[in-house]
């Protein structure tokens, strides 16, 4: 344990903000999932609305600093590619 004052502070800021990363880690896993049962499923709406919901909430976690912009980047990168594969798929056999 720290004997310094501002060295406790710090520990203390320290696990919080541990701890409100986790729970916003855990979160954008949870978007990024509900987006691929989306793209299992057969609504191109509701892949839509998951889309947009997980974009924004790993914009708001690059902004908070939870997560590094780049990362941010490839995860949404990978589940719009997915998203418009499984869109174009969906269409392709409805045309048919």
């Amino acid at each position: 344990m720290a004997n310094i004052k501002s060295s406790k502070k710090d520990l203390k800021r320290n696990a919080k903000n541990r701890t409100r990363n986790t729970e916003v880690k855990s979160a954008l896993k949870t978007y990024v999932k509900k987006v691929k049962t989306a793209v299992a499923g057969t609504d191109a709406k509701a892949i839509e609305t998951t889309l947009s919901s997980a974009v924004k909430a790993l914009d708001k976690a690059v902004q908070r600093g939870v997560i590094h912009k780049n990362q941010a980047a490839r995860r949404k990168s990978r589940i719009a590619k997915a998203a418009n594969a499984a869109v174009k798929a969906k269409e392709a056999v409805a045309t048919k």
